[in-house]
């Protein structure tokens, strides 16, 4: 049955710790390659989460989070309800205590997409099941699984690895720093002046023994890396936008500096991508883009974290 409820919260990628992810990474790839000719909707074999419930609440839109944390579920036999802050009381001044609260009365775990960190860990800190963070302003952990199990399956280990990242220094970054650290890869980061990632992940993953590179020297970062990586350069509700493009407009990533990179290099992006901004169209169509690969592992990654959080993993 598990361990009980609220015992796993999944915030962050270190809630888990280096041997939980490997071996949701080794979960996902066994669950993925036991169903490849099966209807997406159909369950596992052993359906582990049959009669659980999960809540997805939205403050913030959402694609690829939405219908894989759905799938996810509906493959483990499980389902989802879905509340979006507009049409619930989110939306009119109930708090996320009152929430957090309520919800774990009537499901069986939580996940929340949203904008301050903070309101996730006020929703952990009143849950009595787990919560799982689909993404706030300062990580993306279930995103960077989806990243590492992608990386994986194209044959690339994960210790020794040279990840170059281009562009803004955000949420997605925040959790490739944090992956480094457990993981023992190593991450080139090339970003304008001003838009340098927070120092604390950049110090978890140098304590963690993970090398990493700060430069805004975009040509620098690429050279000779296995993976590189980026994610649009305006958020959700940035101000200063042109601004902002101006500045980040030497980090796209093109031919030129795909070049630079190892031959057999990757190119990832979280998506939505803005083709021709973060990313120009040759790379995003090239062979050297599993961006929708990545997009799928979303799915397969996000059944490992299920099952972790509901103490059916590691």
């Amino acid at each position: 049955m598990g361990l009980p409820a609220g015992e796993r919260h999944f915030l962050d990628l270190g809630d888990a710790g280096a041997d939980v992810i490997a071996a949701m990474i080794a979960d996902a790839i066994d669950r993925k390659a036991a169903r490849t000719v099966w209807p997406k909707g159909q369950a596992d074999a052993d359906a582990p989460l049959a009669g659980r419930v999960l809540a997805l609440v939205f403050e913030k839109n959402s694609t690829r989070t939405r219908v894989s944390f759905d799938i996810a579920m509906r493959q483990l036999g499980g389902t989802v309800l879905i509340l979006e802050a507009g049409s619930s009381q989110l939306g009119r001044g109930e708090t996320i205590a009152d929430t957090a609260r309520v919800l774990s009365r009537m499901v069986d775990a939580i996940m929340l997409r949203t904008d301050d960190h903070a309101k996730i860990e006020e929703m952990a800190r009143y849950a009595s099941v787990p919560v799982i963070n689909g993404l706030t302003d300062r990580s993306h952990p279930c995103q960077i699984v989806a990243d590492l199990l992608t990386v994986i399956e194209h044959n690339k280990a994960l210790p020794g690895l040279e990840i170059a990242w281009f562009g803004d220094g955000n949420n997605v970054l925040h959790s490739i720093l944090e992956a480094a650290g457990l993981m023992r890869f190593n991450v080139r980061v090339a970003t304008p002046k001003g838009y340098e990632p927070d120092r604390e992940f950049v110090e978890m993953a140098r304590a963690g023994g993970a090398q990493v590179m700060l430069t805004d020297d975009a040509q620098e970062a690429a050279r000779g890396a296995d993976v590189l990586v980026t994610d649009t350069w305006i958020s959700m509700g940035q101000a200063d936008a042109e601004e902002k493009r101006v500045a980040m407009a030497p980090y796209q990533v093109n031919g030129a500096l795909m070049e630079l990179a190892n031959k057999d290099a990757l190119f990832l992006h979280c998506l939505p991508a803005h083709v021709g901004e973060e990313v120009s169209h040759d790379v995003f169509e090239s062979e050297k883009s599993v961006v929708f690969d990545e997009a799928e592992n979303r799915i397969h990654a996000q059944k490992s974290v299920l099952l972790w959080s509901f103490g059916l993993l590691g």
